[in-house]
């Protein structure tokens, strides 16, 4: 259970880290955030707060509330992302990535659980 935790968890952390960064300096991604109708202050608050999940959830021995969060907060995104990109016709490659992210965040934070309680 230990190493589907750490294989899920480091996943989507490597994910948020990488979406933060386009966020801040991939000019295609910064003009498709504005395309789905995103102000450009919301560009960059995404981006430090999905590096503060990133972190959240792989440092190892934080309180168990600021993981929630951030497990919380990553879960939002995604799903708040996959609605936008639905409602705005993107390429259902899209969707299915953030399908499988959203897959992929639960079976961590499952994992989580069950070596919390074992």
């Amino acid at each position: 259970m230990n190493i589907l935790y750490w294989i899920s968890t480091a996943l989507i952390s490597v994910f948020l880290l990488l979406s933060s960064y386009s966020y801040i300096f991939s000019s295609t991604t910064i003009e498709g955030i504005k395309s789905l109708g995103f102000p450009d202050f919301f560009r960059i608050q995404l981006a430090v707060l999905k590096t503060i999940a990133a972190f959240g959830l792989i440092i190892p021995n934080l309180p168990i509330f600021l993981k929630e969060w951030s497990y919380v907060g990553t879960g939002l995104f995604l799903i708040t992302a996959f609605v936008a990109h639905i409602a705005h016709r993107d390429s259902i490659f899209i969707s299915l990535l953030l399908l499988i992210l959203f897959l992929v965040l639960t079976l961590s934070y499952m994992s989580f659980h069950k070596i919390l309680y074992i």
